[in-house]
């Protein structure tokens, strides 16, 4: 599709003149006892779902307003939640908002329950800043009303509550998220558009989309997920968006420190500590976290380095600067993967030392915001990458090798350089009697990677170096660079065909440009493993396409505490040149292999009952045409005279496997126990949830004979999450319990406890269940945490690795500990 073809369909949606309203409401929020201004207030508007914010001196104002009756709620942390309901007619209205403290000191329980935090997610409103989520599903995991192990980023905790995510669990320390869900491959969550502060942050969103980079759980505020309707906005990958979003500076004071230091199994060690203040108009915020360890296996040591530094700076009240710097360095030994029968033996076990890996990650972001007016805001953000990642070590196919003959190590070497602008501008106005909100945005991405792969030394030690001139021969060689553009331009709009039901169609059209130019080499080996072939094949590709994606999204809201929502995307993913130019010794890529198209699409109901229940409920729908897949078949390799011949060896093979398509029932139920009893206090907290997803999935249609309704890889058809929160004062806690059902990992369904299996990489993951356990207590400027990860101490794991950090079985981490101080000066 090419956007010509829906010229009609964009002008109707968002060419649009505004037509404004003459009204407003005004006024000054002062503390009852002192008459002090507070600027420090959120005001909430119930019928719109909107905020506001006082200036320095106290002072609101929300302009250009209809006649007609509006519901304020005015927040400040320590104060009596206070409401004003305003009539609107002829003319203005001026308010005097004073607001009393609260009686007596507050627990943390008390301040949860005071911001009306009870539940430990949120959802984001229908506008927040320049972005529209109406229609969406999307859940927020907001860190500060989580009891968890966020010293080690623990992802199965932290992503509890987020329906049907299945994770990847790799390593003790969290440096890596590995989060997919509804079938999409969870490794480095490279089928999320993944941000930080609201800018990509992966290596190439369109040629390598990895995210080797995850920020510290320490030091977020909370994260954003929105799921495949996101391709619209945020990029065209079908499991949506990730976005991180970092402290900000502390506006009452003007400088505060925090450490943070953590221990735990297997000597883990955790420092984090940070400085933030405002002082006038200017804020900042800077962390350094340090992590080092040795995880639970032989030949696993890793030690890493993240800072972080951040500052904004309000050039008036209508416009803010922001700005951030991020680095990230860490080097990891890896152990390897093991076969069936070395897991069942001793899953601790690894005859791997020569295996490292190293990265290296810088990040930077420059953000302008401006508001015009109430109804118009504009912002553009400008980001660059600079990166690489290196990897060294053993791979035969064979894993269960138990002698590494010191030859030389298979080495890749990834450099990522990237940059780009994105635009937004919104647009609240009046279409007759109605509201609207019209978002038009920009994105221009340009991106040059290159990706070298060849021999490494023959030492143990982590030595990155090329040996191509030592070893002549060896059989995985190449080297390219990645030259990438992309532009894109996207819209959305929100129709209110009544206050309580809105439409919200959008489109995003997109240019890529990929390109690949260099040479590999191809080496031919006969049966006494002598070389007979050794040519060297220069390659220059460039791949340009353009295309359009619709979507359309409902939201119906019958109450103030029910939303319906609805939502239906078309998505798009580029085909990278990690599938097409990495030579990986435990599978063969299609020289064929191209990009995936489909959609999403999402239907459910959620909201509140009272402060009883908080609820979201829904179905979901997922097809993949073309979908990317591995499969069980004869190696071939071209032989001299140009033609493909089988070697004989059978290999795991990847390619555009077939149409694929996912669906299934996604819940999220959490009950506060003391409201449904009517004994509510503000120094007791006890909630229960259930998170639940149970998904089915069929190959519909494939060449490839066999895979035709077949299962679809990745995809457990039960994902349970549940638990307990539980708080008596300053002392807090959470008990959780997961069950994840048994999936296959290649779309053949090749079966598992194959005993006899060398390698490993073949074979479902089998069902598995874990229980954690996580404490805090707080005493003015102290906390303490602790806990247990896997206190039943499952032996299970979550991944049959490929490539790198494998290949074969990667055992999940047993029963560990941990604990962590704080202090806040």
């Amino acid at each position: 599709m090419r956007l010509k073809d829906f010229s009609l369909f964009v002008i109707f949606c968002f060419i649009c003149v505004p037509a404004f309203s003459q009204y407003s409401i005004s006024g000054y929020i002062t503390d009852n006892a002192t008459g002090e201004p507070l600027s420090k207030v959120a005001i909430f508007e119930e019928n719109s779902g909107e905020s506001y914010e006082p200036n320095e001196e106290g002072y609101f104002q929300i302009q250009n307003l209809s006649y007609g009756k509006y519901n304020l709620f005015f927040f400040a942390l320590g104060y009596e939640i206070t409401n004003r309901v305003i009539q609107l007619g002829s003319e203005n209205e001026v308010l005097n908002i004073q607001l009393s403290k609260l009686s007596g000191e507050l627990s943390e329980v008390a301040v949860v329950n005071q911001r009306e935090q009870i539940f430990s997610i949120k959802r984001l409103r229908e506008v927040e800043g320049t972005s529209i989520y109406a229609g969406k599903k999307n859940e927020v995991v907001d860190l500060s009303q989580m009891t968890v192990n966020t010293s080690s980023n623990n992802a199965r905790q932290i992503y509890s509550q987020v329906s049907g995510l299945n994770i990847f669990e790799s390593d003790d320390a969290g440096l890596q998220l590995n989060i997919g869900g509804r079938g999409l491959d969870p490794n480095r969550s490279s089928n999320f558009n993944i941000r930080q502060n609201g800018y990509d942050i992966s290596a190439d969103v369109l040629g390598y989309p990895e995210s080797y980079y995850t920020p510290p759980a320490e030091a977020l505020e909370e994260i954003q997920i929105i799921r495949g309707a996101a391709s619209l906005q945020y990029g065209t990958q079908f499991g949506g968006l990730v976005n991180f979003r970092m402290k900000s500076p502390v506006e009452d004071k003007v400088a505060e420190f925090t450490t943070r230091q953590s221990i735990g199994s297997n000597a883990l060690f955790t420092s984090h500590n940070s400085v933030s203040g405002t002082y006038k108009k200017l804020g900042y915020l800077g962390y350094y976290n340090y992590k080092n360890g040795n995880s639970f296996r032989p030949n696993s040591e890793f030690k890493s380095d993240n800072v972080y530094l951040f500052t904004e700076y309000a050039l008036s009240d209508k416009t803010s600067l922001s700005a951030d710097f991020t680095y990230l360095g860490y080097l990891a030994q890896q152990p390897g993967g093991l076969t069936d029968a070395q897991f069942y033996d001793d899953p601790e076990f690894s005859n791997r030392e020569r295996n490292w890996f190293e990265v290296d990650w810088k990040l930077a972001s420059l953000k302008l915001d401006h508001r015009f007016t109430y109804q118009s805001r504009l912002s553009m953000t400008a980001f660059g990458l600079n990166a690489s990642r290196k990897s060294v070590g053993f791979r035969t196919n064979r894993v269960s090798q138990q002698d590494d003959p010191n030859e030389p190590r298979d080495l890749i070497l990834g450099d990522f350089n990237n940059w780009g602008v994105e635009t937004r501008f919104l647009q609240r106005y009046k279409l007759g009697s109605k509201n609207a909100v019209f978002l038009i945005g920009s994105k221009y991405y340009q991106s040059k990677n290159s990706s070298i792969q060849g021999p490494g030394t023959a030492s143990s030690a982590a030595d990155f170096t090329l040996a191509d001139e030592e070893f002549p021969n060896y059989p995985r060689q190449s080297d390219f660079t990645f030259p990438n553009q992309n532009f894109a331009l996207f819209g959305e709009h929100i129709f209110y065909v009544k206050d309580n039901f809105s439409i919200t169609p959008g489109f995003r059209f997109e240019y890529i440009k990929t390109q690949s130019e260099g040479s590999y080499k191809r080496v031919n080996f006969d049966l006494a493993g002598n070389p007979i072939q050794n040519q060297t094949f220069e390659e220059e590709k460039t791949f340009e396409r353009n295309f359009v994606l619709l979507g359309i999204g409902l939201s119906y809201q019958p109450d103030l505490n029910t939303d319906l929502y609805g939502n239906f995307s078309q998505n798009y993913r580029s085909v990278t040149f990690n599938d097409i130019r990495i030579i990986n010794p435990s599978f063969q890529v299609d020289p064929n292999i191209t990009d995936e198209s489909g959609f999403s699409s999402d239907f459910g109901i959620r909201g509140k009952i009272g402060d009883v229940i908080s609820y979201d409920v829904g179905v979901f729908g997922l097809l993949y045409k073309n979908r990317l897949g591995e499969v069980l078949r004869a190696e071939t390799r071209t032989n001299a005279d140009g033609e493909q011949e089988e070697t004989g060896r059978i290999v795991r093979f990847r390619g555009n496997i077939g149409e694929a398509f996912m669906y299934g029932l996604e819940s999220l139920i959490e009950i506060d126990l003391f409201s449904v009893f009517n004994t509510t206090s503000t120094n007791r907290k006890l909630t229960i949830f259930a998170n639940t997803a149970v998904t089915q999935s069929e190959y519909l249609n494939s060449e490839i004979a066999g895979i035709k309704g077949n299962e679809v890889e990745f995809v457990p058809t039960l994902n349970l999450k549940t638990g307990v929160n539980f708080g008596f004062k300053n002392l807090l806690g959470s008990v959780q319990y997961t069950y994840i059902s048994k999936q296959f990992t290649d779309a053949s369904n090749a079966l598992q406890n194959v005993r006899d299996n060398q390698s490993g990489i073949k074979g479902e993951i089998p069902a598995y269940d874990v229980l954690d356990l996580s404490m805090s207590w707080s005493h003015k400027q102290l906390s303490l945490e602790s806990g247990v990860n896997n206190i039943l101490n499952s032996s299970y794991f979550t991944r049959r690795a490929t490539g790198y950090p494998g290949p074969g079985i990667i055992p999940s981490p047993p029963r560990t500990f941990y604990v962590t101080l704080q202090i806040k000066i």
